[in-house]
């Protein structure tokens, strides 16, 4: 297929989106019961009528968007083929590849049951849910890796070299950045060039490396790691804070006096968030923020070029907010929060 002619198929996957009022619609509803229901009028449909047989309410719409969000990018995915624009969803796929190993380290980090391990994944990227499922069958870290490197997967590579490190000390940060610092470099490759899409691409890899890197700065001025052990975890390659910027930022040692060298950035917005912060002793609420920057940033490519491979990253960007925004509805109403915190944690675009 052309990319005139994909961009025309996702347009058509836009419009069964849900849309403002649609969420408006389901967050008055009484229960979960009753947003189940309603999402079985919807593209959901098949997923949650497969779930729900066998899982509680909350666990039945989790697992059923999962599913969904998997099945809808496996079928962009297979528009393009061996069409030269497949890099380019690449790069965004494999962000759920990092998601899911991260996931499994830290849950067999921590002995959690398989089952509650899986029930945070979701197998959107590269490694399909069989290979996912063969690997929650580890019993540790170590072994995980190994079968990784058995079966020849390339995340193997970045891992391997630091199971000493990790068996020393348990801290899976090392692990974490390899990951992370793997990712990047193929996501930077792939995106090299100076076409408009390529150019588009760069700006969005770059601010997902300065969101990274920001909340690597917060969690160590948070911890108190110092500017000799916290310089090696920040990763290169950022739109607009370079890692100079950040590693003086650690070296600050405070967060307030820290932040304020954000002032003149797009990323000036995380100041207030975190006076507000060191009020409520929460950070939570300035990380999330971050990745809804970072969404945000994303989901803007669906409107720039109707004929770019953008267009279709845009898409998956809007297309994930929708997933997380029904997740939210379905997590708060389960939490009994009130319909005013509720719309308080929706992403808007």
């Amino acid at each position: 297929m052309d990319q005139g002619y994909i961009n025309a198929r996702v347009r058509g996957m836009y419009g069964n989106l849900l849309g403002p009022e649609r969420l408006r619609a389901l967050i008055l509803l009484p229960d979960l019961d009753a947003m189940i229901a309603e999402l079985q009028k919807t593209p959901y449909r098949e997923e949650l009528e497969t779930s729900c047989v066998w899982k509680s309410s909350i666990v039945c719409i989790e697992n059923a968007l999962r599913r969904h969000l998997a099945k809808t990018y496996s079928k962009i995915l297979r528009m393009f083929e061996d069409h030269d624009e497949t890099r380019y969803v690449r790069i965004f796929l494999n962000r759920w590849d990092v998601h899911n190993l991260k996931t499994i380290l830290r849950g067999k980090n921590v002995h959690s049951p398989p089952d509650e391990i899986r029930e945070a994944l979701v197998p959107a990227g590269t490694l399909d849910e069989a290979t996912l499922v063969e690997l929650l069958k580890q019993n540790d870290v170590r072994e995980v890796i190994d079968l990784l490197a058995t079966w020849g997967i390339d995340y193997a590579r970045p891992l391997t070299p630091h199971i000493d490190e990790w068996s020393r000390s348990r801290d899976l940060l090392v692990m974490e950045h390899a990951l992370d610092r793997y990712y990047f470099d193929y996501a930077r490759d792939a995106v090299q060039g100076r076409r408009p899409a390529a150019v588009a691409l760069q700006q969005l890899v770059g601010t997902e490396i300065d969101v990274t890197n920001l909340k690597t700065v917060i969690a160590f001025l948070r911890d108190g790691v110092g500017l000799e052990d916290g310089e090696r975890f920040l990763l290169e390659g950022g739109a607009e804070l370079p890692t100079e910027t950040l590693g003086a930022m650690v070296a600050d040692g405070d967060l307030t006096t820290a932040m304020e060298r954000l002032e003149g950035t797009r990323f000036a917005f995380v100041r207030p968030l975190v006076a507000e912060a060191k009020v409520t002793g929460r950070l939570s609420p300035v990380l999330k923020e971050l990745d809804r920057h970072l969404d945000r940033a994303g989901a803007s490519l669906f409107r720039r070029d109707p004929l770019s491979v953008t267009l279709v990253v845009g898409f998956m960007y809007i297309f994930l907010i929708e997933v997380t925004n029904l997740r939210i509805i379905a997590r708060c109403r389960d939490a009994g929060l009130s319909d005013e915190e509720l719309e308080a944690e929706l992403i808007h675009v």
